[in-house]
């Protein structure tokens, strides 16, 4: 793509340069040729970006006031942005429209235009694909399942029936969507478990992204429901009933159990917890580790904004640094008399 393309598509101001510059790829300043786009946000990174062999910077407006020659310069308010949305743009892979003679696709199927199935792929009964998906090998689409337009599902994903995925959606190697919910009915007389119904619908809005072998469970009754713009990370487990709100992240081996809800635009680190019907309000951050129990809510009421929650139960990280200072000093002041001594010259306790 040229400059100017980029700069229609995505804003920005070419303060220096030739507008049809071609832009190839996106690099790190060490790795940067003339026709890769590099980017800086910090005093130091600007001084490595325009050392660079990079043909093009994209750059914090009034960064430095003279520009070395034979640079392309743009500026930017958020550097880092322009960089990733430019790096799809000219990033982007052609796929040849087409079915490979191995795949399996139910002859009710609705296929639109530009949508790639990829050796040994699986697709049932009424099922539906938008127009620029790219269905990779060895993918199991279930009966009814609707997939919207440029949509990447990655090799050997499952995606049971009734579930619905909105456009631009990444579903990455081996993710589980739709499952069955792990809901039990417990006799009290025997102890045997029987299947609560899980009969539900799984729904995953626009621009989603789900890392590899993340699961996600169908409602049981009702709809789980993955909002849009939601990254998750590889490893996570949402389960039934769930309402992830809109651009929330989900860091690898999260897990959430049945009933939850997590508000628009909260952070959940590596290995968080949550209990069944447990609530997480709109833009807590959630530290590694941390945990919530059933039924409780978590949120930046009287915090804030930014308040990192810790621990199990989670609280604010001030808080929980304050009780590890004290317990420190109560584990000191209680050494002295911690050991009873035996008398010199007598025994111990035989």
């Amino acid at each position: 793509m040229t400059l100017q393309e980029l700069i229609e598509e995505l804003g920005g101001n070419l303060v220096q340069g030739d507008p049809e510059w071609m832009v190839d790829g996106v690099n790190a300043p060490e790795k940067a040729s003339a026709f890769d786009l590099a980017f800086a946000d910090s005093d130091a990174a600007v001084t490595t970006a325009l050392a660079s062999n990079a043909g093009v910077v994209v750059l914090k407006p009034g960064a430095i006031t003279q520009y070395p020659r034979g640079k392309c310069i743009i500026e930017s308010d958020q550097p880092k942005l322009w960089f990733a949305k430019a790096a799809k743009l000219v990033t982007k892979h052609i796929h040849i429209a087409g079915i490979a003679h191995s795949a399996v696709v139910a002859p009710d199927t609705k296929v639109d235009p530009g949508v790639v199935v990829g050796p040994c792929a699986v697709i049932g009964s009424h099922v539906s694909i938008g127009n620029g998906t790219l269905i990779d090998a060895g993918v199991v689409l279930g009966e009814g399942v609707r997939i919207g337009e440029l949509c990447h599902i990655h090799p050997r994903v499952v995606i049971y029936p009734g579930t619905t995925i909105g456009n631009r959606v990444v579903v990455h190697a081996g993710a589980v969507l739709g499952a069955d919910g792990f809901g039990y009915v417990r006799d009290a007389l025997t102890g045997e478990h029987t299947q609560f119904p899980q009969q539900g619908t799984l729904t995953i809005e626009d621009d989603v992204e789900i890392g590899a072998n993340s699961t996600i469970d169908r409602g049981a009754l009702e709809a789980t429901r993955i909002r849009r713009g939601v990254k998750i990370d590889n490893l996570v487990h949402i389960g039934h009933n769930c309402d992830i709100g809109e651009n929330v992240i989900l860091v690898a081996l999260t897990g959430i159990s049945g009933s939850c809800t997590v508000g628009k635009g909260a952070v959940l680190a590596g290995q968080v917890g949550m209990g069944d019907h447990a609530h997480v309000g709109p833009g807590v951050i959630l530290g590694g580790q941390s945990g919530v129990f059933s039924g409780k809510t978590i949120s930046n009421e009287g915090h804030r904004p930014g308040t990192v929650m810790f621990g199990t139960p989670a609280r604010p990280l001030k808080q929980v640094l304050r009780e590890q200072a004290t317990l420190s000093k109560l584990a000191k002041a209680a050494r002295p008399g911690e050991r009873d001594k035996t008398p010199e010259g007598g025994e111990g306790p035989g």
